[in-house]
């Protein structure tokens, strides 16, 4: 009996160097290759000899802090040097007059998924200082264009959870609304308590049995104590590949000796880091710590917004600037890069099925490149992208703006 699928892809070019087809059905990958021939197919594409590789995931974003749409903010500098707090005092000073919060979101979001994104994780302000509000907007918008694009929310206390009274609890209610994981903020120098600030981000991960995501931007042997502290408690509680901490700029500023021990903490106990190869600091050794069998992702972080004025949305840009940062020149390492904003976030954020594989989704990118190293450093426009096995995108722009109504 002839099977008959939704769709068929043809002439399309692998990772591998292979060509062929890609079956789609119910939204799914039904076949690939010489398989997703022969059969009977309702609607047949043509992608034209282009690399088809799965859709992007944005690892690491803030959907509600962006100004991206809004009216140009300039970047004020520290005093002196980086710091957290001031930078945070900044972002207060410009959320009080920005556009509304649901329309700089979707700006931002629009430009992520016409660059291909399929998955993204947000973390997104839940503190004393602004109760709950900015995670019902983008919940709303997540609504909004949930059939474009996957959205993990992360209940983010921008402000401190002890520092910052009453955010423990609110916390706490953000998964009553919807919220899929928790995070923290630089335990040791923003709250001063590494062992309460963890007891209250392990404490509620343990009782609504979800992720965790922790910024860290602390340095030197300070970051590196917290960052075993951290793989420590997912020992304990067996989180075991559900704890992400991002940043972890002091992977990036110790010696190897030091590096090759945190390393083996974070590969026995699953822990994995995100970087965003951010340019005025030192990031975590992307080749050393894979090497050693830690999951690296990548992340845009912030676009334009209070921290610094950068950031497109890309996240093949975003693989060629890591592989930049680090020195990447081999084809290997340029894999390395891409696997990145691909396969290694896909993991760090627990996704189940994902990739060109059949049963996944089929949420693929067509790109105008000869295999994966010269994407990554040609970093082609004019992407068609799919999310479902729909068209999404054409030539990188979308379709159409969203999906449904609030």
């Amino acid at each position: 009996m002839t099977q008959t699928f939704d769709a068929l892809f043809e002439n399309a070019r692998f990772a591998d160097g292979t060509s062929g087809a890609i079956a789609v059905d119910a939204g799914r990958i039904a076949a690939i290759g010489e398989a997703a021939r022969g059969a009977t197919v309702r609607t047949v594409v043509d992608l034209g000899d282009t690399l088809v590789v799965p859709g992007f995931v944005e690892g690491h974003i803030h959907l509600d802090t962006s100004f991206y749409g809004d009216a140009w903010k300039p970047h004020k500098p520290c005093t002196a040097g980086f710091d957290v707090h001031e930078r945070v005092e900044f972002q207060r000073q410009n959320m009080a007059t920005a556009a509304p919060m649901d329309e700089r979101a979707r700006s931002q979001l629009e430009l992520c998924i016409s660059h291909g994104t399929t998955h993204m994780r947000s973390h997104v302000m839940v503190d004393g200082t602004v109760g709950l509000k900015p995670l019902e907007t983008i919940l709303a918008v997540r609504e909004q264009y949930r059939d474009v694009i996957d959205i993990q929310l992360v209940a983010f206390p921008q402000n401190g959870i002890l520092a910052c009274p009453g955010t423990a609890e609110l916390l706490d209610a953000a998964f009553d609304l919807g919220c899929d994981a928790i995070g923290g903020l630089d335990p040791a120098s923003f709250d001063r308590d590494v062992k309460g600030h963890l007891d209250i981000v392990f404490g509620i991960a343990e009782k609504r049995g979800v992720p965790i995501d922790l910024h860290l931007h602390d340095g030197h042997l300070l970051g590196i104590f917290q960052i075993e502290e951290i793989a420590a408690r997912t020992r304990a509680l067996g989180m075991e590949g559900k704890v992400v901490v991002s940043h972890a700029y002091a992977l990036g500023d110790v010696s190897a000796d030091i590096l090759a021990r945190t390393a083996e903490k974070l590969a026995t106990t699953g822990v994995a880091i995100m970087t965003n190869a951010p340019g005025d600091h030192p990031f975590p050794p992307v080749l050393a710590l894979r090497k050693a069998g830690v999951t690296v992702f990548g992340g845009s972080d912030n676009i334009r917004d209070s921290w610094w004025p950068y950031g497109d949305g890309d996240m093949l840009g975003r693989a060629m600037m890591i592989g930049y940062r680090s020195g990447f020149y081999t084809d290997e390492e340029l894999a390395a890069a891409f696997d990145a904003v691909t396969e290694a976030g896909a993991r760090a954020l627990g996704l189940e099925s994902y990739g060109l594989r059949v049963g996944a989704p089929a949420d693929f990118v067509a790109l105008d490149a000869a295999h994966v190293p010269e994407a990554v450093v040609a970093v082609p426009g004019g992407r068609r992208a799919f999310k479902a096995g729909r068209a999404v995108t054409t030539d990188g722009k979308l379709l159409q703006r969203t999906t449904r109504t609030a």
